[in-house]
């Protein structure tokens, strides 16, 4: 039988901001989150970075990831993640080399090809709309930047030779090419682009070359989970999930909404076909159910670590689930 206790679980965290919260509660109940996933003895926690996004309070991602990394010991804190066309490499490259130097060898820094965000937005960033075009060139230009000094005249201080772990995210197949090209670990976006999953992982290890910096392939799938004590309890919290994909489709304000005893007089059937395909990789269920369902996607794709969202709208009940998924991993 598959077992789950040797892959690392980690957290993707989206600072999702309840409704009728502000985003200083928000913020300040992340914090608290990361803190007991390092106690609990999860192996990562990525921010992931989204501008003009009301609801989602993670849009400065190198400043939260600093005072993650502040309040806690062990986890590793990254951006899942930095959205690179919104950024000049040099000024990424100082900023986790800056937090390398505060936190040495606990710092991810996971890269994105998308704005994060709508073109009006990307426009306010100064975003030049070829730059996502030039994304391997910049990937490696920041590689460079990361990398021993070579003698170059433009460095990056504090960055230069430092020990960021570089990743390529993605939700199709063109960074999962590229990862493997370049020898670099690779993230897929389960959480919203399940479609594409089996396909883009399967290129990846397939694809790979190795790289002074990583000899075998390894990747990471991003799944939405909801677990609670028993299986009804856990599909009631997931109703809120399931509100605000249904606000993303609807270009809605994405407040995480607090959960409903059903959702039938909430969506259409069009709607609702649009949400479960959103949520298709979803692990939503008690202990015994998302252990069953981690173990056959575990089978399904050749992947070395579970990301989960957990985006539970009581934060008591969101710190349980934590405990819950940590004790089903240790079993």
């Amino acid at each position: 039988m598959t077992v789950l206790n040797h892959i690392p679980f980690s957290l993707l965290e989206l600072a999702a901001v309840p409704q009728d919260a502000s985003a200083a509660d928000t913020l300040q109940a992340m914090l608290d989150y990361a803190q007991r996933a390092d106690e609990l003895g999860y192996h990562r926690f990525w921010l992931a970075e989204h501008h003009n996004m009301p609801g989602i309070a993670s849009s400065a991602t190198p400043v939260l990831i600093g005072q993650v990394a502040a309040r806690t010991r062990h986890i590793r804190v990254g951006s899942g993640g930095i959205m690179l066309p919104n950024h000049p490499p040099l000024i990424v490259a100082e900023q986790f080399g800056t937090l390398d130097a505060l936190y040495p060898g606990r710092i991810d820094l996971g890269l994105g090809r998308a704005p994060g965000t709508d073109p009006l937005t990307s426009r306010a960033l100064r975003r030049d709309d070829m730059r996502a075009e030039r994304f391997p060139d910049e990937v490696a230009e920041l590689q460079e930047l990361l990398g021993p000094d070579s003698g170059r005249r433009v460095n990056a201080y504090p960055g230069t030779d430092s020990a960021v772990d570089i990743w390529l995210l993605g939700s199709s197949l063109f960074s999962a090419q590229l990862a493997a090209q370049r020898g670099i670990p690779y993230a897929f976006a389960g959480h919203f682009a399940p479609q594409l999953a089996s396909e883009a992982l399967d290129l990846y290890h397939r694809q790979f070359r190795p790289s002074e910096s990583l000899q075998e392939p390894y990747s990471i799938l991003c799944l939405p989970m909801v677990v609670a004590d028993t299986d009804e309890e856990a599909d009631y919290l997931n109703t809120s999930v399931q509100q605000r994909v249904m606000k993303l489709i609807l270009g809605q304000p994405l407040f995480l909404p607090p959960p409903v005893d059903s959702m039938d007089d909430r969506w259409d059937p069009a709607i609702k076909a649009r949400v479960d395909a959103f949520l298709g990789l979803s692990v939503t269920g008690s202990p015994a159910t998302v252990r069953s369902k981690l173990q056959a996607v575990q089978k399904r794709f050749p992947v070395n670590e579970f990301m989960f969202t957990n985006d539970i709208y009581d934060r008591q009940k969101r710190l349980h689930a934590l405990e819950l998924l940590q004790q089903l991993k240790n079993e």
